[in-house]
């Protein structure tokens, strides 16, 4: 699953049909694909949203 989400969060396009293999393989069904993608993607963003806006920043 981490191997995923450091994917998803250097790069999503190199994101591909063998990760989600990889990930079903490890147990993980289609809610919990989408749920560990969506969770990924929106830690992401909110950093993303946080580093441009300087919070944290003393």
């Amino acid at each position: 699953m981490l191997e995923y989400v450091v994917k998803l969060t250097k790069d999503a396009t190199q994101c591909s049909r063998e990760d989600i293999a990889k990930l079903r393989k490890a147990g993980f069904d289609d809610r919990g694909i989408l749920q560990i993608t969506l969770i990924a993607a929106w830690f992401n963003y909110i950093n993303k949203v946080a580093d441009a806006l300087g919070v944290g920043r003393d």
